[in-house]
């Protein structure tokens, strides 16, 4: 278990919620993160959380243009309503 895993306050991906809306964001997002060529594998390996409809992402991302790139995707596949709700990793240096 990674240090941040071990913080009861920050969210893993065993807590997602297994509701249905919840899980059809997960996949939206993965599947667009996945579609980018542009992503290194630590981008394409971020996690991404979903809880009642807002989105965490967790993990290194290469660049600040990709965690950009990661969030966008976060926050379009979560709406317009709801959103990108936090930034909960570190961007590689």
């Amino acid at each position: 278990m990674n240090q941040r895993d071990r913080n009861a306050n920050e969210p893993t991906a065993g807590q997602q919620k297994m509701n249905r809306p919840d899980r059809d964001i997960t996949q939206q997002i993965r599947r667009s993160i996945e579609k980018d060529k542009l992503l290194s594998t630590d981008g394409h390996n971020v996690k991404v959380i979903p809880q009642n409809g807002m989105v965490a992402r967790k993990g290194p991302v290469r660049s600040e243009n990709e965690k950009r790139a990661v969030e966008a995707k976060a926050a379009e596949g979560a709406g317009a309503d709801k959103g990108y709700e936090r930034n909960r990793s570190p961007t590689a240096t």
